[in-house]
């Protein structure tokens, strides 16, 4: 018997028209469950179940390292990943930290005309999130981005995350009411067009979700965000001490984005707490790709 994630791969792949898709799980230290995703996404999405011909749908899988000290790459490479070490993407272009920067180096590092973003930590992936996530793309060529949103049984089944209610939603709603509607803002679930994505500005750090949906919005109009009911997602639970740096990184991406709002340079960007450390919270922005001099976009021809 054929899934129905299955199904819906075949009639997506008649609707591809020569446009190649790259599937890149951002990772560090996430051994545990990124093989297992790896691996579902190569069974079900690159291999036809009727047939067994390759590339199906899914043209390439990309785990992007972010220096991990555990058995990431290779549990990666053994389910049948492309690996690559973050730092030795676009070494030319000069050092970065945080999410946005393994985000922005991705899209050099990967191959597809269509860039499907998963986080690597999920204990409840399956194949319906590629396929949910690529359908509006390939069938409207008006839509710039698609956002996953789900059920959240770990934070009682509605709503985004912490960081998101707290912080990333308040923001939207006070400066971007427009975006308002987008259910989960910070998901890490999305998908969006390489040339849409070369020519945008990354937040090297958490705020790189927020800097997306506000330049996207701006530059294709919010109508070109899609959404899409991905059903259920668990994964690692963070502390509520590593959400207050993210927080902090949100509220940089937005204030500097906010209409009216000019910046000031003496606002801080160190996080302090009583007892506790200060730290250095991540809101540099990498300058859109198609700038550097290093990303071709066949990543064959990057340095890496």
């Amino acid at each position: 018997m054929i899934a129905a994630h299955e199904l819906e791969a075949r009639s997506l792949v008649e609707m591809k028209n020569g446009a190649s898709i790259s599937v890149c799980l951002p990772a560090r230290n996430e051994e545990e469950t990124v093989g297992p995703i790896v691996e579902s996404i190569r069974r079900s999405l690159m291999t036809d179940p009727a047939t067994g011909s390759p590339e199906f749908l899914v043209d390439q899988v990309v785990v992007m390292d972010d220096s991990s000290t555990d058995d990431t790459a290779g549990s990666a490479r053994r389910a049948g990943a492309e690996v690559r070490a973050v730092s030795e993407v676009l070494p030319e272009c000069g050092p970065g930290r945080g999410k946005g920067n393994v985000l922005w180096k991705s899209v050099a590092a990967c191959t597809g005309d269509i860039i499907v973003w998963i986080d690597a930590d999920l204990t409840s992936f399956h194949p319906g999130f590629v396929t949910g996530l690529l359908r509006p793309l390939l069938s409207d060529h008006r839509i710039a981005m698609v956002k996953g949103y789900y059920h959240r049984p770990q934070e009682d089944g509605v709503g985004g995350g912490r960081t998101t209610e707290l912080m990333a939603r308040p923001l939207i709603s006070t400066f971007f009411p427009h975006l308002a509607h987008i259910r989960q803002p910070l998901g890490g679930e999305y998908a969006s067009r390489r040339q849409v994505l070369e020519r945008l500005p990354f937040f090297e750090g958490y705020g790189v979700e927020t800097g997306l949906l506000i330049d996207i919005a701006k530059s294709h109009g919010a109508d070109s965000i899609a959404q899409v009911d991905l059903g259920t997602r668990t994964h690692r639970i963070r502390p509520l001490h590593d959400l207050t740096a993210q927080s902090m990184e949100v509220l940089h991406a937005a204030v500097s984005r906010a209409p009216g709002i000019v910046w000031n340079d003496e606002w801080e960007s160190v996080l302090r707490r009583p007892g506790r450390p200060p730290v250095e919270v991540v809101t540099a922005e990498r300058p859109p790709l198609i700038s550097c001099d290093g990303y071709h976009p066949d990543p064959s021809t990057t340095s890496g």
